[in-house]
């Protein structure tokens, strides 16, 4: 009975585990924004934190904001637009934009990477637990934790998020640049509102940038994956 040759074990694959390599990556980033947090609650690593935000009130009068009198009132305006009613209703309307425009898919990572990056947030100031400033009074009223900047961090991830993922939706690329300017500076503008209001430390709304970024980044890796991905299977049928 002839014998016939075992076959041989399939090469092993040279590709990254990007992936993998992407989550690891994900999850050391979180830990260090952990460490920070907590190095910034125990320890004397404020000191930048103070003299920014006494840079934003008037010299001997740590109460008084600097600028003219209406300036309070419009950053507050700025501030809300990183608010949790106007972001879920930009959430909502462009969800249901993309859903008409025949992007589900795309409509659906939007929501997602929306909650679960708030949720994310949350949980990690309820873990760092760090008080709100007083150094300069605050001019609004606040009653959650400090770290990181609730309105910079979901503010990036709704913003952010959503420019890359409307980049399939958007044909021309300089009107995927403004988008994406767009987004930049109302991330920033959000940001930099929380501490004239002296409601957060710097810090804080750094590490809310920086996490925002991040998520934003994944999802929008997610969806070009996905969209390769169903490029790919319409490719095979033809």
């Amino acid at each position: 009975m002839p014998m016939h040759p075992a076959p041989e074990a399939p090469p092993a694959s040279r590709r990254l585990p990007w992936p993998i390599l992407a989550a690891a990556g994900f999850a050391l980033f979180l830990l260090a924004l952990l460490w920070f947090g907590h190095e910034l609650v125990e320890g004397d690593g404020a000191t930048v934190d103070r003299a920014i935000l006494l840079a934003m009130r008037v010299p001997g009068h740590p109460l008084q904001p600097i600028g003219p009198a209406w300036l309070p009132s419009a950053v507050r305006d700025v501030t809300a637009l990183g608010s949790t009613t106007v972001l879920t209703f930009i959430v909502v309307v462009a969800a249901i934009f993309l859903g008409l425009a025949g992007r589900l898919r795309t409509a659906l990572l939007v929501v997602t990477a929306s909650l679960l990056g708030s949720v994310a947030v949350e949980t990690i100031r309820a873990f760092i637990a760090r008080p709100r400033p007083e150094l300069t009074g605050q001019l609004m009223e606040v009653s959650s934790h400090s770290f990181p900047s609730g309105h910079a961090a979901i503010s990036a991830i709704v913003y952010l998020t959503l420019a890359t993922l409307l980049f399939p939706v958007l044909p021309d690329r300089r009107i995927r640049g403004f988008a994406l300017v767009v987004a930049l500076v109302l991330t920033a503008a959000i940001g930099l509102s929380r501490l004239y209001l002296g409601v957060h430390w710097p810090s804080d709304v750094l590490a809310g940038w920086a996490f925002g970024g991040v998520w934003a980044m994944i999802w929008w890796r997610i969806e070009l994956a996905l969209l390769t991905r169903a490029r790919a299977s319409a490719m095979l049928e033809i």
